[in-house]
């Protein structure tokens, strides 16, 4: 996304400006924590992948969806989609659950995926765009900001919990890729969460600081912080926005694996999604000044504390990912599951319905809901 009325040719420049400069010197696994950032030429025409049951854009008749917004505490809304079954009763009270995006993304990438076979199920369920990311509010586009995206979710248990069909005392939330993270920071402050899945976890913080296999540096990583404050008396002063990370453009012959997994969702039909106001060219892609805010994000710091309520790790066994939710295992307390997929990478539980755990995600809300 690009703020206010910047054209895509501007965009385009940004994207390769930052390929150009030196402020990121990293190995290819640590460039990974958001993708090799490439001198682009415009939008892929590549083919998708749609195998394995791909199918992001899932819709249900048996399921219905109101667009919503509510505050979070800070005063600014937050956009979801409410899935509701058809058949439900709205003179009960229903276990619901709150789905939170990959970073990067917007919820209608896999969150509103998982919201609708969700409800299927039988839950109330709703995805909702992080704060500066889809339609919810917060400026500049594309911001990073832990401690808002962690208050959304709190934000969502606050509107599920007082519509009167949800019973409060039985919340749980999902979340996707970042979100995982996101989601147990605010499941540590906010015990109305009572069960909490995630699904591909990227501890966004350990990402941003010591990068996959910690093979970043941290000389590396003060150049990174540099850049990012020198940025900030760039923005100060009115000039252009910057962004850095987030899905390649287009791939060439020296385009990572970790990258072509990625750009196979977002880059192509498969998942593409750009929001109402945004840019193709700047989906997916944090802003450079802000981004440096992940490096004081731990997540899993005292993660043991959200005991006895329960936590369910998934991850596919072939994940580029995978340390992240064996790190987070292991350092829960009980109870705790981790759920390896065989066969999956990291991408292919966004949307790969034939993949996906849904029966264990049911099993485990309908056990810890109950």
């Amino acid at each position: 996304m690009t703020n206010g009325n910047t054209p895509p040719s501007a965009a385009l420049d940004q994207d390769t400006d930052i390929d150009r400069r030196a402020l990121l010197r990293l190995t290819g696994a640590g460039a990974a924590i958001f993708g090799v950032l490439g001198a682009v030429s415009g939008l892929p025409a590549e083919a998708q992948d749609l195998s394995r049951g791909a199918a992001n854009f899932h819709t249900s008749e048996r399921v219905t969806r109101e667009a919503v917004t509510f505050p979070h505490q800070y005063r600014m809304n937050v956009a979801g989609n409410l899935f509701l079954p058809r058949n439900l009763d709205r003179n009960a009270r229903h276990p619901a659950l709150v789905v939170g995006h990959p970073m990067g993304a917007v919820k209608e990438q896999s969150a509103n995926l998982y919201a609708t076979k969700m409800a299927e199920r039988g839950f109330v369920a709703m995805a909702i765009d992080l704060p500066c990311w889809g339609g919810s509010e917060g400026e500049p586009r594309n911001a990073v900001s832990p401690d808002l995206y962690a208050e959304s979710f709190s934000a969502a248990v606050d509107f599920l919990g007082t519509r009167p069909f949800v019973d409060r005392d039985r919340i749980g939330g999902i979340g996707i890729c970042g979100s995982g993270s996101f989601i147990i920071s605010a499941a540590k402050i906010d015990p109305r969460l009572r069960a909490i899945a995630t699904v591909s976890m990227y501890d966004m913080g350990a990402a941003n600081r010591d990068a996959l296999r910690k093979s970043l540096s941290v000389e590396q990583r003060k150049d990174i912080i540099a850049a990012a404050a020198e940025q900030r008396y760039v923005e100060f002063e009115g000039g252009k926005t910057e962004y850095t990370g987030g899905t390649t453009l287009r791939l060439t012959a020296d385009t990572d694996p970790i990258q072509r997994e990625f750009f196979d969702f977002y880059r192509t039909p498969r998942g593409e999604y750009t929001p109402p106001g945004g840019s193709p060219l700047t989906t997916t892609k944090p802003t450079l000044s802000s981004n440096v805010k992940f490096m004081n994000f731990y997540p899993f710091n005292d993660i043991e504390t959200i005991s006895p309520r329960p936590l369910l790790f998934i991850s596919g066994d072939q994940a580029h990912s995978r340390e992240f939710s064996e790190d987070a295992f292991q350092r829960a307390a009980e109870p705790k599951e981790l759920v390896w997929v065989p066969g999956a990478g990291h991408v292919d539980l966004y949307d790969r319905v034939e993949l996906i755990p849904f029966d264990r995600l049911e099993s485990f809300f309908t056990m810890h809901l109950a």
